[in-house]
This record gives structure tokens, C-alpha cells and sequence, in this order.
């Protein structure tokens, strides 16, 4: 039995079975091979989630955000790229600049200077002055062109009364010489205008930067005092953003039942993309525009944003943030079809039922605009739902999509109001300055990725470099990441210095800044945020004459730590 036991078992392995059986243990390899390769392949799926939209960006926002320099700020997505830096400062848009040979001087008046000339005014010294006088408009406009020698004037608003009675109030358009953006600024100060004994008028002085409030707004249709180069009535054709000028960011509303009933309409709810960092929530939101725009229908959007933790003092995110915080609501609200989402159910409660209107859900982002241009409901509600990286919106644009839908942005634009505090400070410094973007913080601290960067941006270091490239005594505008700033002091010897916080009145507590923004968000105070420090940091030093950048300029090592610089120029 033992023996025909052990013959029974081993009978397989005889010659004639050997093939057989090697075919069997191949197959069964292979099939082994198969099943732990769908194992892991469905753990990577189920758990892969990309920290950022631009981790493998597609052609477009690549060439859209990065840059071909390995610079700090310019390829830097702390802060995201909007429509207006992508516009080429063409002065022919601008029109001429106005010079003091443009403004009509007091003395070619002929005759009627010699007259005042001849008369005694002592009587009339404290007289108020007459701030619609043409005499004083011009003497006002020289003065202006006089003082500011490094801006181009492009419009004078006809000056009003000031604060008292030898106070006049003017406002004026105008570009620094060497911008670089595609902007203008509005400006209105204070002058204090004097009389002399022979009836002679003169500026005094001329305020700080917006200290002319009474010029501020100019009345409809009223025409403005002088410009070189008529624009037109209406700069919203123009497509450039002017800065310092009102806002108005309030809420649009559908006029009636009838036209909220006729109106087509896009809703993109839930997905993965709250909380992400400033450039995926962008990139998601231009992909909605763009549908929006393709499909011919009015985007409702949530004007709700959650700030990511990377731009908070806490490191947690934070819920409540405004759109109209970062960007201009107006702009795109005037360049582009758009409903507050809030607003828009509100009326979709009163109406939909009595009308008749109609929804079509779209849960897949699969199905493409394409497939949609033949939807007839009032609205398109794409629902996204919870698992990464497949309910991020921007997934609706790429594939096949990504040829057919344009991201439209030319209707986006930064902040007019971070803009004007961008201005102020530029201003102060008469918009002639310098500028040197320090990063140390934790870079610095890493000497295995960024071995240089400490010694590179030590202040002896500094005044090293800088001497070959910043003249003694200009100013020098400082963006940096390096939280004691008395840390640059030793360059106090050579320049005159400046950091953001020494212009903190201007979002302070008793700031314009920081009244307009409590009553845009009902009431409620609102913090000037790790963006908003980060956007105006970099806007300012964008604004400098010489602009010295940190891993271009200040160090050999690489923007993305050790052997990363030929990636991050690419």
C-alpha cells in the first residue's frame, strides 16, 4: 500500500507530465503577478491625492504660471497670477502722457496778468481761494507735474474746495514712468494755495497720498478738467483696471420674474477644491467661467471662500472669506454673467415651481460641455462628490475639453482695494524706489536643500552684492519672509529701508481699507491675511525700479533646493 501510495504521489512528476506541469506553475505566476499588480494598483488610485492642481500641470497653465527665470516672485505660487499681469503696457492705450508745456501757463494770459499784477491785494490775502479759477486749476496742475517728476499724468479732474478756504482738492490719472503693468492709478490730494500782496497765487504744499477726498468722485457725465488724449466716457471698454478709483463690489440682481425665467444658468456644487491653495481654487473657478461662457449660460457662484492654512497665522484654514476680498468682483461682474449663489436660490424658491423651471444634474465630469450645448433646462447643476482627485471642478476642462473650453482670464483681476494699498506705499516713496525680495525662514534654516542661502542673505552679504547694483542712498523696499526685520539694520548705513509693516496705518483699525472692508462683510472686521500680505508684498517689489531677486541675484542655489534650478527654469 506504502509503495503504491508513493507511486500514486509521485506520478505526476513523470516525463511525460513535466510540460504540463511547467505550463500550470507559469500560468498560475502569471496570474499571481496579475492580481497583486490590480491589488496595488487599486490602493494607489483610492489613495493618491495631488497636493495641487499645478503638481502635473497641463500645457496651458503651464505656460500660463511659471516663468522661464528661476525668480523668487516671478514663478512663485504663493501668490496667483490674475488676467491683468498678462496685459503688455501699451501706452497707445494709455494715450499721452500730459507735460508741464501741455498745461496752459499764467503768464501767456498777456494783459490780464499785468493788471493783477498792478493791483494791491492786501485787503484780500486771507480771501478764500476760488478753487474752480482756471488760474488756480493751472497753477494746481503745474505744481503737480512739477513735484512728481517720476509718474506720467494722463487726466486732471477739475479741483473742488478743500477742508478750509486756502485748501483745494484735484485729482488725477497717472502711471509711474517705468511701470511695468498694464494699470492706471487715480490720485487726489490737498493743496494749500496761498495769495501774496500783488494778488499772485501759489502751492504751499501738496498733501500725502489720497488726502483729497473731496475729489475723489467725479459726477456723472460731468467731463474731467484736462487730458491730453480724450479716452472716452466709458473706461470699462478699455479693459484696464485703474486703480484707487470707488468701488463697487455689491451683489447683482435679476431685474424681474420674466428675466430671472429667460435666463440660462450654471451651479457647480460640493467637490474637493475648498480649502486648497489660492492657485486650485483658481484653476477650478476659471474652469466653471469658461463653461459657463462656452454654454452661453450665467455662472452662479459662491462667493465663500475657505483660505487655505498656508496663508493663515493660525495653520488651520479658515471658513468666511470673501472673494471680494482678493479679487474684483466688480470687473467680472460687469465683463461677465455672474450670480451671487445665495441670491440666486432665493429667487429660484419664489419662482421655479410656479414657472415651471427646470434642472439638469450632472454627477460624472466625464460628461463633457460639449455633450451639454443641447441642455434646455433653466439650470445645469454639476454635483461633485467626496473622493479626490476626481471631484476637483478643474477636471470638468482637461481631456477633451481642455481644446474647447477657455479659461477666461482677462475677467479676473487682483483686489482694486489690496491694489490701492499697493499704490500708497509706492507712493510714499514717490514711486522711486528699489527693490530686494530676501527669502530666509525655513529655507535658510535647511542646509541640505539650500546650503548657500543663509550666508548668501546675511546682511554683510547683502551689502555686498547690492553695492554694484543699488546706489548708496536710494530706497530700498525689502519683501521678505524674515520675521525681525532689525535683522537688515546694518543696511541702514547705505540705503533708506522700508519693510510692509511700516505702512500698517493703511490697513489698521483706522484705515479706509479697513472701513470699506467691515461694511462689505456685514459689519464684521476683517483680518488682513497671510494672501493679502503676501499680494501686496510682491505687488509692491514688482513696483521697484531695480527689482533683485533672492535665487537669481543674491545665491546660487535653486529656487526648489539642491539640483532643481534647470526644473525650475524649464
Amino acid at each position: 500500500m506504502l509503495g503504491r501510495g508513493l507511486q500514486s504521489r509521485s506520478g505526476g512528476f513523470r516525463p511525460e507530465n513535466l510540460g504540463q506541469n511547467a505550463l500550470a506553475i507559469i500560468g498560475n505566476l502569471f496570474f499571481t503577478f496579475f492580481v497583486i499588480g490590480v491589488l496595488v494598483f487599486t490602493i494607489i488610485a483610492a489613495t493618491y491625492e495631488p497636493e495641487d492642481p499645478l503638481f502635473h500641470p497641463s500645457t496651458k497653465i503651464t505656460n500660463f504660471l511659471t516663468s522661464t527665470s528661476n525668480a523668487t516672485f516671478v514663478s512663485d505660487s504663493t501668490v496667483v497670477k490674475t488676467g491683468e499681469d498678462f496685459m503688455t503696457a501699451n501706452e497707445t492705450v494709455f494715450g499721452s502722457a500730459i507735460n508741464a508745456s501741455d498745461v496752459i501757463s499764467i503768464e501767456t494770459l498777456g494783459g490780464d496778468v499785468e493788471e493783477k499784477v498792478a493791483r494791491d491785494c492786501s485787503g484780500e490775502i486771507d480771501k478764500a481761494v476760488d478753487c474752480t479759477d482756471p488760474e488756480v486749476f493751472h497753477l494746481m496742475m503745474s505744481a503737480a507735474i512739477e513735484q512728481f517728476k517720476d509718474i506720467h499724468f494722463y487726466r486732471f479732474g477739475k479741483p473742488v474746495r478743500g477742508m478750509n478756504d486756502s485748501s483745494c482738492h484735484m485729482a488725477w490719472r497717472f502711471r509711474p514712468k517705468e511701470g511695468k503693468t498694464a494699470a492706471l492709478y487715480k490720485d487726489y490730494r490737498s493743496f494749500v494755495i496761498s495769495r501774496s500782496q500783488n494778488c499772485t497765487l501759489s502751492v504751499v504744499s501738496i498733501g500725502d497720498y489720497h488726502s483729497g477726498g473731496n475729489a475723489r468722485k467725479r459726477k456723472k457725465h460731468q467731463r474731467p478738467g484736462f487730458e491730453k488724449t480724450p479716452t472716452g466716457e466709458d473706461d470699462k471698454n478699455s479693459g484696464i483696471q485703474v486703480v484707487g478709483e470707488s468701488v463697487n463690489d455689491s451683489l447683482p440682481v435679476v431685474e424681474s420674474e420674466k428675466s430671472f425665467d429667460q435666463g440660462r444658468y450654471l451651479l457647480y456644487n460640493g467637490g474637493g477644491d475648498k480649502c486648497k491653495s489660492m492657485d486650485h481654487y483658481l484653476w477650478s473657478f476659471m474652469c466653471a467661467l469658461g463653461e459657463a461662457q462656452y454654454l452661453n449660460r450665467t455662472l452662479v457662484m459662491d462667493l465663500s471662500i475657505c483660505l487655505s492654512s498656508v496663508y493663515t497665522k493660525s495653520g488651520q484654514d479658515e471658513e468666511g472669506k470673501d472673494f471680494r476680498f482678493y479679487f474684483d468682483f466688480e470687473h467680472l461682474k460687469e465683463s461677465a454673467s455672474v450670480l451671487d449663489q445665495g441670491q440666486f436660490w432665493s429667487d429660484w424658491n419664489k419662482w421655479h415651481q410656479k414657472d415651471g423651471l427646470s434642472i439638469s444634474l450632472v454627477e460624472d465630469f466625464r460628461v463633457t460641455p460639449m455633450k451639454m450645448t443641447a441642455v434646455k433646462d433653466t439650470l445645469i447643476m454639476r454635483k461633485f462628490g467626496s473622493v479626490e482627485p476626481d471631484n476637483y471642478w478643474y477636471r470638468v476642462c482637461e481631456g477633451e475639453a481642455e481644446s474647447v473650453i477657455q479659461r477666461p482670464w482677462h475677467l479676473i483681476w487682483k483686489s482694486r482695494r489690496l491694489m490701492d494699498i499697493v499704490s500708497a506705499i509706492a507712493a510714499k516713496m514717490n514711486w522711486d524706489f528699489d527693490s530686494v525680495h530676501v527669502v530666509r525662514g525655513e529655507k535658510a534654516r535647511n542646509r541640505e536643500q539650500w546650503p548657500n542661502l543663509a550666508a548668501d542673505t546675511s546682511p554683510e552679504a547683502l551689502i555686498s552684492t547690492l553695492q554694484d547694483k543699488i546706489d548708496d542712498g536710494r530706497n530700498l523696499y525689502i519683501a521678505t519672509d524674515e520675521a525681525d526685520t532689525s535683522f537688515f539694520d546694518p543696511l541702514k548705513d547705505k540705503y533708506s529701508t522700508h519693510f510692509l509693516d511700516e505702512y500698517s496705518s493703511l490697513w489698521d483699525e483706522s484705515s479706509e481699507w479697513n472701513s470699506e472692508m467691515t461694511k462689505l462683510n456685514n459689519g464684521v472686521a476683517v483680518e488682513f491675511d497671510g494672501y493679502m500680505r503676501a499680494s501686496v508684498d510682491t505687488e509692491v517689489f514688482l513696483r521697484g525700479k531695480k527689482q533683485i531677486e533672492t535665487f537669481n541675484d543674491l545665491t546660487k542655489d535653486c529656487k526648489d533646493g539642491i539640483n532643481t534650478c534647470s526644473s525650475s527654469a524649464s
